[in-house]
C-alpha cells in the first residue's frame, strides 16, 4: 500500500526537469582523441558482461536461473550490453539528446532484472505477464521526459518512478517471499552495490579531487557493472531448494 501511496505522491509533485548542471562531469579529460575518456571507457564492463551474459544464457548454461526465465535474463544482459554502448556515446558528448541513449536502455535493464526477481520469487507465470507491459513502461517514462525537454517542460517523475520503484520492491519481495532458487545472497548483494554505486555518483567531484585517478562518476560505472556480474555469478551457481 505504501508504494501506491509513494506513486500518487510523486505525480502530485511539481514535474521535475533534468538539472542543466547534470551533464557537468568533473572529469573531463580528452585522451587519444577521446573526450570524456575515463566516463567513456569505464563502461566498456557492461559491454563484457552484457556478451557474456547473453552467451550464457542463448547456450542454456544458466543453470542458476529458470527455465521459464530464460527470455528476461536474456533481455537483461541485452540491456546491459546496450546500456555500455548507450552510456559510452551519452559520455562521449553529454547533454540531453544523447542522454537519451543512455537512459533507454538502463530501463530494459532495470525493468528485465524485476521481472526476474519477481519470477524467482513470486510466479513465474506472473513475471512473464508483466514482462512486456514493464518494458513498454520503461521505455515511455524516458520518452516521455525527453519530450517534455524539447518542449521546455521537462519531467523526470515517471523516469525516477522506474528507475528506483524496482529497487525499493525487490527488498521487499526478498523479505516476503521464499525463492524457488538458493542463494538470496546474490541478490542481496546486487542492491548493495547498487546503493554503493549511487553514493559514487553523488561524490563524483569529491572523488576526483581526493585521488585525482577516477571520479566518482567513473567508479560508479565500475561498481554498477560489478553488480549486473553478481546476477551472471548466480546463474552460474545457484541451485533449486529443496
Amino acid at each position: 500500500m505504501k508504494y501506491i501511496i509513494a506513486i500518487l505522491a510523486i505525480f502530485n509533485i511539481d514535474p521535475i526537469a533534468q538539472e542543466p548542471g547534470y551533464h557537468n562531469f568533473s572529469d573531463q579529460r580528452r585522451l587519444i582523441h577521446i573526450s570524456n575518456f575515463f566516463n567513456v571507457l569505464s563502461n566498456f564492463p557492461f559491454v563484457v558482461i552484457g556478451i557474456i551474459g547473453m552467451r550464457l544464457v542463448a547456450l542454456r548454461r544458466s543453470t542458476g536461473g529458470l527455465a521459464e526465465l530464460r527470455s528476461i535474463y536474456l533481455t537483461f544482459f541485452a540491456g546491459v550490453l546496450l546500456t555500455g554502448f548507450g552510456s559510452a556515446f551519452y559520455h562521449l558528448h553529454p547533454d540531453n539528446q544523447t542522454l537519451l541513449w543512455d537512459r533507454l536502455p538502463m530501463t530494459i535493464a532495470f525493468m528485465a532484472l524485476f521481472c526476474a526477481i519477481v519470477g524467482e520469487y513470486i510466479s513465474t507465470l506472473l513475471a512473464k505477464k508483466l514482462f512486456v507491459p514493464l518494458l513498454i513502461t520503461g521505455f515511455t517514462s524516458v520518452i516521455y521526459w525527453y519530450v517534455t525537454e524539447l518542449n521546455g517542460h521537462g519531467d523526470l517523475r515517471a523516469y525516477v518512478l522506474v528507475q528506483f520503484l524496482p529497487i525499493l520492491l525487490i527488498p521487499l519481495i526478498l523479505l516476503l517471499f521464499e525463492s524457488k532458487l538458493n542463494g538470496d545472497k546474490y541478490i542481496w548483494g546486487i542492491i548493495g552495490v547498487y546503493a554503493v554505486s549511487k553514493l559514487m555518483e553523488f561524490l563524483d567531484a569529491e572523488l576526483y579531487s581526493a585521488f585525482g585517478l577516477l571520479s566518482g562518476h567513473s567508479l560508479k560505472h565500475l561498481i554498477a557493472a560489478f553488480g549486473t556480474l553478481i546476477f551472471y555469478w548466480a546463474l552460474q551457481h545457484r541451485r533449486l531448494s529443496k
